[in-house]
């Protein structure tokens, strides 16, 4: 489940064409007919996986170059990638981040009779 939702697919089934466009993910997956939003702020926890992937990044990157250029860090050069970075890859991975939170969804409370549009 998580390998397709890396992929932008299904979790349930690995169908294709769940996006509209980028951000837009259709309420049921065409292929299997599982409704997406299974409740009211069911988005909550893509928001969480993109927050804290950002979080991680931005650390992994910050303290990566303070270590790798110590003790001359260049940091306006820091500077000016992190706020890119933090601007840009919270929107680039949103989409996967609500396939993300599908299939952690899935594996917890698998689906039952009613979730399927179908």
């Amino acid at each position: 489940m998580f390998g397709r939702a890396m992929l932008r697919r299904c979790p349930n089934c690995g169908g294709r064409r769940i996006f509209g466009r980028w951000l837009v993910l259709a309420d049921d997956c065409p292929s299997c007919g599982i409704h997406f939003e299974r409740q009211e702020g069911y988005w909550v926890g893509a928001v969480a996986i993109n927050t804290v992937a950002t979080v991680i990044l931005f650390s992994v990157v910050f303290v990566g170059t303070m270590v790798l250029f110590w003790p001359d860090v260049p940091w306006g050069g820091i500077l000016a990638v992190v706020v890119v970075m933090n601007l840009l890859f919270p929107i680039v991975f949103y989409p996967v981040s609500k396939t993300l939170w599908i299939a952690i969804d899935l594996a917890v409370h698998p689906e039952v009779r009613g979730d399927s549009a179908r």
